[in-house]
């Protein structure tokens, strides 16, 4: 492997589902070494997550590649005994649990810092620690309702829409990634780890842009506006001849190229559109029918080439198929292929969108069979492989 910035970190990872996973995959993808514990002869709930091959989960797949696999029953003593053992040799807990399930088992931060006062542990919950709502579970969608997402998320004449990919687990994955990123950093200068607590709600809630302070500043409350957006014109999507695509025209430069390309300069001056507040106040319908009177009769080829010529965003709506196959992904080395064994044949699956120069941009490894590094694991430890197998006989491992 060699020159990835995490590597001599090790963490110990509790989580399942999305949330959890997709901080320690971002981790492990740069070097650090996540052990993936997971329930004996159960395991992680996304291994029961299509799509399926020969029983094994793509989902598990993508969300857990580049770590080990451990199985251990945290309920029994014996089990308690290896996780203080390896606590002693970890920089980072994660988990995703419902709130207060770890130190029902016996270790709450308190407990963790006495044990290894270095610890970092990294939780995501629906509501927080912290909070009257914290012993609730939530999935992503909770948290999109919750958030206020869905409510401006669809057409003004439809219902509210939950965004399709579960953003709120990949959010909160993505900021407990950051905040054990920043623990590390504090710990280069005291020495100590840092309780680090993420909720979906508050994840969700922060990444609602202006529509906040829409209500906040404006007393305004943000409804469905389809793909316009409210605050720039015209910047939605569009009907082409033969098929769709969007642009955003975020500055009046941009307005202006493209009422030239149009063969519309007149709109440049029309008192409705020549300023953006103006714009977005007469964008439906008068706007958007004026640029889609022309957009209609010219394919999405020669738009794109004379949208793009005007140096105005641009982008064809694209399904899954045409997103991967685009050359982009390839480019950018979007796609990593791995064998997986116990699907018993190569996969793609996304690669990671962190580029940093000089650091092997590539997998490392398959995700974990389960159970799959026990015994390599416990005999770094002590254990002997006499011990190791009266742990598996005894339902520990």
């Amino acid at each position: 492997m060699g020159n990835r910035p995490l590597e001599g970190i090790r963490v110990l990872d509790l989580t399942q589902a999305y949330s959890g996973p997709f901080c320690t995959m971002n981790l492990a993808d740069h070097g650090a070494e996540v052990i993936k514990i997971e329930q004996a002869g159960i395991g992680d709930q996304t291994r029961q997550w299509g799509p399926m091959v020969n029983g094994a989960s793509g989902y598990y797949a993508y969300v857990n590649r580049n770590k080990k696999g451990m199985t251990l029953n945290l309920k029994s003593e014996e089990g308690k005994k290896i996780f203080t053992e390896l606590l002693k040799t970890a920089d980072v807990v994660c988990e995703n649990y419902k709130v207060g399930v770890l130190a029902k088992l016996g270790f709450s931060y308190e407990v963790m810092k006495e044990i290894n006062p270095r610890i970092i542990y990294g939780s995501i919950s629906g509501f927080g620690v912290n909070s009257s709502l914290a012993g609730r579970p939530a999935y992503d969608i909770v948290a999109q309702a919750m958030s206020g997402m869905m409510s401006v998320t669809g057409f003004p004449d439809g219902p509210a829409t939950k965004i399709g990919p579960s953003i709120g687990d990949n959010y909160s994955g993505a900021y407990l990634c950051l905040g054990i990123l920043m623990a590390l950093y504090e710990r280069e200068r005291t020495g100590v780890g840092r309780r680090i607590d993420v909720a979906m709600y508050d994840t969700l809630y922060s990444v609602m842009e202006n529509l906040v302070v829409e209500y906040t500043i404006a007393g305004k409350i943000p409804g469905r506006a389809g793909n316009a957006d409210p605050s720039i014109a015209p910047f939605d999507s569009f009907h082409a001849k033969d098929g769709d695509f969007v642009m955003g025209c975020g500055t009046d430069k941009m307005f202006e190229g493209l009422c030239g390309a149009m063969g519309r300069p007149d709109l440049v001056h029309d008192p409705r559109f020549e300023t953006n507040v103006g714009r977005c106040e007469n964008y439906m319908p008068d706007l958007k029918e004026a640029v889609e009177a022309w957009t209609v009769t010219k394919t999405v080829d020669e738009l794109e080439e004379i949208i793009s010529g005007l140096k105005i965003p641009f982008g064809r709506i694209q399904n899954i198929k045409e997103a991967t196959e685009n050359p982009q992904i390839k480019e950018r080395n979007m796609l990593w292929t791995v064998y997986q064994p116990d699907m018993g044949r190569d996969i793609d699956i996304p690669g990671t969108p962190i580029k940093i120069h000089g650091e092997p941009d590539e997998i490392q490894k398959a995700a974990p069979t389960l159970g799959e590094d026990n015994a390599k694991i416990l005999a770094s430890l002590g254990y002997t492989d006499a011990q190791i197998e009266d742990l598996k006989a005894n339902g520990v491992i």
